[in-house]
This record gives C-alpha cells, sequence and structure tokens, in this order.
C-alpha cells in the first residue's frame, strides 16, 4: 500500500511541532532542506498549506472531531489527531481537493501506522461534511463561538473582551486567520522606487502601492530567491513594523539605539534612512539572532550598524544620554502577528503577560537614561493588549516627568498588515 509522501510529510511535520512545542516554520524548513530532492515545488507547497493550515485552524479542527467522536480528544494519540486534523482541513478549507482523496490518504495513512485505529478514523472521515463548519456558528456562547469559528484559544478571546466590543473581538479574530500579504520595503540606497516598479514589471511579478512610499504588496510567493532581492533592492517588511521605524525618523550623522533589533527588519529600514551615515547601535540578549541582523545588513549593502550582545533592561553607564534616537521594539504576547505565526496561539500562555510586562517596564525604564535631551524614543509591539501599551506610556510617563508623549497609533491586524502599537516619546530635559 503506498501512501502520499506530502501528506506523511505533513503528519511528522505536525507531530514534531507538538510534541517538541515547536514552531512550525522552523520544523517545515529544517524537513524542506532534509528531503528537497524528494519534493517539487508544488509539493512544497501543499506540505506548506497542510502543515501552516492545521497549525492555524486547530481548536477548529479538534471541535470537529469532537461532533463524530466517541472518544475525548486527550485521548486520542498525536499522530491520529493529526491524521484526522489534515484530512478535515482538507475537507472543510480545501475546495480544489476532493473529499475522497482527503478521506482515503488519512486512512491509508492509518493503515501503514497505526492500523487499529482505521475503522475509528474512517468512521469519523466519512461522517464530516463542508457545512460542519457552519454548525460552529450556532453555538449560543459568543466567546466559545468565536474562539471554535476562528480558531482563538478561549484565554486571548477573553482577554479581548477587557478591552474590545463583541464586533471588535470578532473581528480581530477572524483577521488573525487570514493569509498574510507578502510586503516589501524597496532599499532606496540600491536602487530609485521607479527603476524597482520597472524591474518588476520586467519580471512580470504583480505589486500593489501601499500607504506608505516605499512599501509595495507583491504577488509572488517565493520573491526572496529572485535576483532582485540577491542585489539588495528590497527586504520583506510588514507595514506595522515599518512604520514605528518611520516615525523614530533617524537623520545622517545621528546616533541611534535599536534595543531590541534581532532579526533586523527594523534596524535596516533605520539605516537606510539615515541614507547609511551616521551610527546605529543594535542590541540583542542572543549573539545568534545578531547574526541575523549583520546578514540582512550585508545583504542591503549597510555598513552603519554595530551589533552588540546587551540585554536592553540592565543599566549600562557607558550609554547614558549618548543616543539621538532610541527605537525599543520590545518583546511582547505578539497578538497582534498571529496570522503570520499561529503558532503563538498554542505558544503563549495567560500566565506570561505579567512576566512579558515587567520586562517591557524595564527596558522602557533603563533605555530612557541613554537619551540626549530633546532625543525620541519609539516604543513599539506587536501586540494589542493595554497592558503591554498604552498602560506601560502611562506609567512611564506618571514616573518620568522629563519626558513627554508625542506620538501614538495602535494598528488592529487586517487585510494588508499586522497589529501593532506605536508610541513616540520626547525627553524634554
Amino acid at each position: 500500500m503506498k501512501v502520499d509522501y506530502v501528506r506523511e510529510s505533513a503528519i511528522k511535520i505536525l507531530n514534531e511541532i507538538e510534541n517538541r512545542n515547536a514552531y512550525s516554520n522552523i520544523v517545515l524548513d529544517e524537513y524542506i532542506n532534509k528531503n528537497r530532492q524528494k519534493l517539487k515545488e508544488k509539493d512544497i507547497s501543499f506540505l506548506s498549506e497542510l502543515v501552516y493550515g492545521v497549525t492555524m485552524w486547530r481548536i477548529t479542527l479538534d471541535s470537529i472531531i469532537e461532533m463524530y467522536s466517541k472518544i475525548k480528544l486527550k485521548k486520542i494519540s498525536c499522530s491520529i489527531k493529526n491524521i484526522i486534523r489534515i484530512a478535515i482541513y482538507q475537507i472543510i478549507f480545501l475546495n480544489k481537493v476532493p473529499k475522497s482523496a482527503a478521506v482515503n490518504e488519512s486512512v491509508n495513512l492509518t493503515k501503514k501506522y497505526l492500523p487499529k485505529s482505521t475503522g475509528f478514523v474512517n468512521a469519523i472521515l466519512r461522517k464530516v461534511q463542508k457545512e460542519d463548519y457552519n454548525k460552529l456558528y450556532e453555538i449560543k456562547d459568543n466567546k466559545t463561538k468565536i474562539s471554535k469559528v476562528y480558531s482563538m484559544p478561549l484565554w486571548i478571546v477573553e482577554k479581548l473582551f477587557d478591552e474590545y466590543d463583541e464586533k471588535e473581538v470578532e473581528q480581530i479574530c477572524k483577521n488573525s486567520t487570514l493569509k498574510p500579504k507578502i510586503t516589501i520595503r524597496i532599499n532606496y540606497l540600491n536602487i530609485a522606487k521607479d527603476q524597482f516598479v520597472e524591474e518588476l514589471n520586467k519580471n512580470k511579478i504583480p505589486y500593489e502601492e501601499t500607504n506608505m512610499e516605499n512599501f509595495l504588496h507583491v504577488k509572488l510567493k517565493n520573491i526572496s530567491n529572485t535576483n532582485l532581492f540577491k542585489k539588495g533592492y528590497f527586504t520583506i517588511q510588514d507595514l506595522s513594523a515599518g512604520l514605528a521605524s518611520f516615525i523614530l525618523n533617524p537623520q545622517e550623522g545621528e546616533v541611534v539605539l535599536d534595543a531590541c533589533s534581532a532579526p533586523g527588519g527594523k534596524t535596516t529600514y533605520l539605516a537606510e534612512q539615515m541614507k547609511n551615515k551616521g551610527e546605529i547601535i543594535a542590541w540583542d540578549i542572543h549573539e545568534n539572532r545578531l547574526k541575523l541582523v549583520k546578514q540582512k545588513a550585508k545583504q542591503l549593502g549597510i555598513t552603519i550598524i554595530n551589533t552588540k550582545v546587551q540585554d536592553a533592561s540592565k543599566y549600562n553607564k557607558e550609554y547614558k544620554e549618548k543616543f539621538d534616537k532610541i527605537l525599543l521594539d520590545v518583546p511582547c504576547m505578539g497578538l497582534g502577528v498571529i496570522k503570520k505565526k499561529p503558532d503563538i496561539k498554542w505558544q503563549k500562555s495567560k500566565e506570561e503577560i505579567n512576566t512579558i510586562c515587567k520586562v517591557q517596564k524595564e527596558i522602557l525604564s533603563t533605555c530612557s537614561k541613554y537619551i540626549k535631551i530633546g532625543g525620541t524614543i519609539v516604543y513599539s509591539t506587536c501586540s494589542i493588549l493595554k497592558e503591554e501599551n498604552q498602560n506601560q506610556i502611562k506609567e512611564f510617563l506618571k514616573d518620568n516627568s522629563n519626558f513627554m508623549y508625542d506620538y501614538e497609533k495602535k494598528i488592529l491586524p487586517n487585510e494588508k498588515q499586522d497589529g501593532f502599537y506605536i508610541c513616540k516619546l520626547i525627553r524634554k530635559k
């Protein structure tokens, strides 16, 4: 009996993600790199679809399993759950895959690995229908309904209800399931916009304008494999992340700190804004993550970034009043970027919020001592909770009367960009 190699690969990857509590993109990339000779481009595309799809929609898929399974979910083995999940994902969400193919391939996988469970898997999958998804809308408790319809952990839904009304919570959760647009930032150090657009047209790469002049949405999944990328003409960056650097607005010749810099998207944008003149100090607590900053800078032809292993929450008198501008893109819960990083839903917990908020507060308090009088700090997160954002700024300004608030923007996740919070502070004296 021959099983489908791509679906079998998806099960192996999903099992590893769950058993290791690992990130889907890392496990998937490792698997593809090891097995590249066996995988065609269309195989990689389908494999990625299955892995990310099941990771994104886990709660919804499990809710449909519960409609038909007499065995409680927690008693079903990890492998069997994932075999059933990938079939249901194909039936519910992939219109181009016939139900018969999804069911038969999952039954074959069960026969190969856990033959005793074949009847159980077959019985559930034969009953599953596309319409089962719509049944979730009939759930009477609004929080549970939103959780199951949009595959959002209940604790996150409840947390959002503390701050937003029901329509907003539903929209946030719905938008967090969207397939993200690919957004690129043109590197004006290497190419002008009109020349770059000409190159896109020449290479038949579809694009659309955005509300930021040097950012474009493109319709090519593997755009980082193009010569345009290799030549350093652009980098991939979301509009919201780019806006944090844009609001800081560093100038040529200034001394700038990016205190939580890895992997370097915002750091390199600061350098581009400075026309590669001046100095940027880029910190991170992990040397291996700083390597990513160096690689990105090299690829874009940037030379003014100096990296250093440094914990931004620990005071270092060497940097007292040293910087003209400081970017603090602090560690956060990441609830604004779930559509790009669905693992956040399973990796984060409610209990972490207090710990993360404590780190954010320490970083803001410590790094505020490094800014010159008249200098600017931008505090940002890719989260949408007040505790991590507005409340942090409010507390900071209460304790630091020598700073004034200058700008604030909260972006909820939407079709075109990630959820984000950005606040600009100026040191008065």
